[in-house]
C-alpha cells in the first residue's frame, strides 16, 4: 500500500500533518503524533501492514499487540479518507 499522491505530508514540530491537495473528496487535514508520522513515512515507501509493524517494533519499546492495534487503527482512518492506495 502507498500514500495517495493527492495528499501531502509534513512534520510540524512534534505533530504530523496530512493535507489533501488533489482531487480528494476529503477536505480538511489529519493531525497525528510521531507514530502516525512514522506510518505515513512507511506509506511513502510502499510497505505492507506487517512491514510497518516490524519497523515500529524496531523503533518503539511497546508490545507487538499494541503496535499492531495502533497500525490497524491509523491505517483504517487513512483508508476512510482515501489517503491510501492499495
Amino acid at each position: 500500500m502507498k500514500l495517495n499522491s493527492d495528499f501531502v505530508y509534513r512534520k510540524i514540530g512534534s505533530d504530523s500533518v496530512l493535507v489533501p491537495v488533489g482531487s480528494s473528496s476529503f477536505s480538511g487535514m489529519v493531525k497525528g503524533n510521531a507514530t502516525t508520522g512514522e506510518l505515513i513515512e512507511c506509506l511513502k515507501e510502499d510497505m505492507t501492514e506487517e512491514q510497518m509493524v516490524e519497523r515500529l517494533l524496531e523503533k518503539y519499546d511497546a508490545p507487538r499487540e499494541v503496535i499492531e492495534r495502533d497500525v490497524k487503527n491509523v491505517l483504517g482512518k487513512l483508508r476512510e479518507i482515501g489517503a491510501i492506495v492499495e
